[in-house]
């Protein structure tokens, strides 16, 4: 996954390639970075179905307007005849073994929780992915656990991950799980917001218990909004602006109560896979699970913005091996 807060490995792979292949994406700034630095030596084959997309940020060198899946099958068929007709080398080992080793030295990265400090959202996340059923639907908010949850739980299928991409919509995932939940009720389907994205929208779970629709919601709890708080601190002097909210206020789990649903509270490590295995277990109500987090946890890699891919911000304890990315 490329973009501001991508792999470290798919973001310098975008970077270092001679050929790009981009099918119906726009190149957004959260995936390009400083433009005028990105894939200096890619060639652009940009294929899309609205010709007045093509040039808009990039000038790509091969401009296809179609229909991206007619397209694709029509590349696959012209790649293979000029394989067996001898017409180009396909050997890309080198290639693979660059992009193997920066998987190796780069992967997803969170410093685990030492005795006595606050829940990593991050390991909240693993452990929600790691006793979710076969099938499991994911819906996130927007901010720092939209970011975790896209880096830490591992997708196995498509049409399971469903948040509002670069719409940036905060209070999306109790709606999008209620209509997941509606078009999928052979699915567990589970709504990961941060305490600012759900009060914007927690009162959907009234309509989720009037019309039975039995979701479950994971509260990440960190007293802030937290994508904001982490760029104030990061670029901004730690002059922390509108940002704080409450570890107390609302009570999350007497407000889950008060609207029908089951209220969960998770303070430490211990408790994280009790309450995860107990709202799993509970399918005639909808389950709020608030998870206590870290406020100071922040998204890593991260590419600043204005800046180039190749100045991203890795996980402070993965910066002595920084050389590798060159």
């Amino acid at each position: 996954m490329p973009g501001m807060h991508g792999n470290a490995t798919a973001i310098t792979a975008m970077q270092k390639s001679d050929l790009l292949i981009n099918l119906g994406a726009r190149f957004d700034d959260r995936i390009t970075g400083k433009v005028s630095t990105f894939a200096p030596d890619a060639k652009i084959i940009h294929v899309d179905i609205d010709p007045a997309e093509q040039g808009k940020v990039r000038r790509p060198d091969v401009p296809i307007v179609g229909d991206c899946r007619l397209v694709i099958e029509e590349l696959v068929k012209t790649i293979k005849e000029m394989l067996a007709n001898g017409e180009v080398q396909a050997d890309i080992s080198a290639w693979k073994s660059r992009v193997s080793g920066w998987q190796e030295q780069f992967p997803m990265y969170y410093s685990p929780n030492e005795p006595g400090e606050a829940l990593k959202p991050q390991f909240c996340l693993e452990k929600l992915h790691e006793l979710a059923p076969p099938g499991t639907i994911l819906c996130s908010g927007v901010g720092q656990h939209q970011m975790f949850s896209s880096q830490f739980w591992k997708f196995e299928e498509p049409y399971t991950w469903v948040n509002s991409g670069g719409l940036g919509t905060m209070g999306f995932s109790i709606p999008a799980a209620i209509g997941a939940k509606v078009a999928r009720p052979d699915r567990t389907v589970w709504a990961v917001d941060g305490d600012g994205c759900f009060q914007m929208t927690a009162q959907e779970l009234v309509t989720a218990s009037v019309e039975r629709i039995p979701i479950k919601v994971a509260v990440m709890n960190n007293s802030y909004l937290g994508m904001v708080r982490q760029w104030q601190e990061m670029f901004y002097d730690e002059r922390y602006s509108e940002v704080y909210l409450s570890p107390e206020l609302p009570d999350f789990v007497k407000w889950a109560e008060a609207m029908g649903c089951v209220g969960i509270r998770v303070e430490s490590p211990e408790e994280v896979e009790p309450a995860i295995a107990l709202a799993n277990s509970i399918n005639d109500r909808s389950v709020v699970v608030e998870f206590r987090v870290d406020a100071g946890e922040k998204v890593f890699p991260m590419v600043p913005a204005g800046a180039g891919n190749d100045d991203v911000l890795l996980h402070p304890n993965q910066n002595d091996r920084r050389e590798f990315l060159r």
